[in-house]
């Protein structure tokens, strides 16, 4: 049988009321404590207090402070004016059964539509999520779509400059060719010349003799003869010249690489596509292109873009056995894990992509940021507000100017606060 709370005490201004209510030896709890605008009920075995106050309170910024065996209530009155006493004197049964009923009922509608109203805040919330994380998956598309563009426009103008360059270089072989050709027919005009006036000088002393001893059978001086014998050099003759190259991995020049970081590069890339190794017995009767983590991952990302999510993350659980090592199978398949709900797997693979996105550097922002999106939107399905608000708040920190991220995250406060209250 509960006893009667008669010993109270309470004192009042003109906007609020402060009653106090021994319960010696008794465990109070906030569930003990039931209050409406007219209605003020605590039940804390064996003790019972219930009144019907004088008039109508505030009830949802009234408040009860329990400490050493004593509940302290701040009542805040709807409006201002000094009550003659706490409660209503001379209430019969039916009137204070009335007031019970009422006050019920209408804490159970009023309980109804927080209900409804947090139902409408998630589901706006889960709204918000998907498009911050469509927005940023359009964003990165786009920015993929334009380091194509400037890649293909600078690629086209390499090739310009190489042609330029050759016909530059064509143009002046074509000049040295004909500058040695000139050279090469004065030399053997300058040497003709010198054979000519040596054979010259000797023959003037003779030349009446010989054309007397030639005369009637056919003259043929030794001028004409030279001239027969001289003939042009020969050409030079044809060889190959063979050219042995230093065999590299990169197209840069030897004297202008930096061997040790290429050759570590060039380990970690062949470590990070190694195939599944034979004791994988199970994974024997793939295709040679299913066991490359890559062509997984383009398979998956395929599957993600028509709906078919169970299928991408089959992709990417594959992909995952063959290397583990590579951040975006965990990021992607903690996309589809959000799609399917399967949200303590998204958090799982999101946490796994950021602990391999280290160091944090410029060229891993992007994928950084939508790891944290991702958990953090994990986290607020979960209703893990306070956790998915320090994840949108690490994405700030290296998106500090993005709209979306800004607003998505001044939603989650208004819902942590808006819960704080509601408790």
């Amino acid at each position: 049988m509960p006893l009667w709370l008669r010993e109270q005490g309470w004192r009042q201004t003109l906007t609020a009321v402060f009653l106090s209510l021994p319960v010696p030896g008794a465990r109070a709890t906030p569930g003990s404590i039931f209050c409406t605008e007219r209605y003020l009920k605590v039940s804390v075995p064996p003790f019972l207090f219930e009144a019907i106050l004088f008039a109508p309170i505030d009830d949802t910024n009234s408040t009860a402070k329990i400490e050493n065996g004593n509940i302290f209530f701040t009542l805040y009155k709807k409006e201002p004016a000094m009550w003659d006493s706490l409660t209503l004197e001379n209430v019969d049964k039916e009137k204070l059964q009335y007031l019970r009923e009422n006050a019920v009922l209408k804490a159970h509608e009023k309980a109804k539509e927080e209900r409804e109203a947090k139902k409408v805040t998630k589901e706006e919330h889960k709204k918000y999520a998907l498009e911050a994380t469509m927005k940023l998956e359009e964003a990165e598309r786009k920015r993929i779509e334009d380091l194509k563009e400037k890649e293909r426009q600078k690629v086209t103008e390499e090739l310009e400059l190489w042609k330029n360059q050759q016909k530059e270089a064509d143009k002046y072989k074509s000049i040295q060719k004909e500058q040695e050709l000139h050279q090469e027919t004065g030399q053997l005009k300058e040497k003709k010349n010198e054979k000519m006036n040596k054979t010259r000088i000797p023959n003037e002393g003779v030349s009446k003799t010989k054309q007397k001893s030639t005369k009637g059978h056919g003259s043929c001086s030794m001028f004409s003869q030279n001239l027969k014998e001289e003939q042009l050099p020969a050409p030079r003759s044809a060889a190959t010249i063979k050219v042995n190259f230093t065999p590299r991995a990169f197209p840069t020049a030897l004297r202008e690489s930096r061997v040790a970081e290429e050759e570590e590069w060039l380990h970690k890339q062949a470590e990070a596509r190694r195939t599944v190794s034979a004791d994988l017995s199970e994974l024997e009767d793939l295709k040679e292109e299913e066991k490359n983590p890559d062509w997984l991952k383009d398979k998956g990302n395929k599957m993600f873009a028509v709906g078919n999510y169970l299928a991408a993350v089959n992709a990417y659980n594959l992909a995952v056995r063959l290397n583990n090592r590579l951040p975006l199978l965990y990021l992607n398949r903690a996309a589809c894990h959000l799609k399917l709900r399967n949200l303590h797997k998204a958090i799982e693979d999101s946490s796994k992509a950021l602990e391999l996105l280290t160091p944090p550097v410029p060229d891993n922002e992007n994928a950084r940021v939508k790891a944290y999106v991702r958990r953090g939107t994990a986290f607020c399905q979960l209703e893990l507000y306070t956790e998915g608000l320090q994840d949108y708040e690490a994405a700030l920190k290296i998106y500090p100017k993005n709209k979306d991220i800004e607003k998505d995250a001044e939603k989650i406060r208004n819902l942590i606060q808006g819960t704080m209250q509601g408790s």
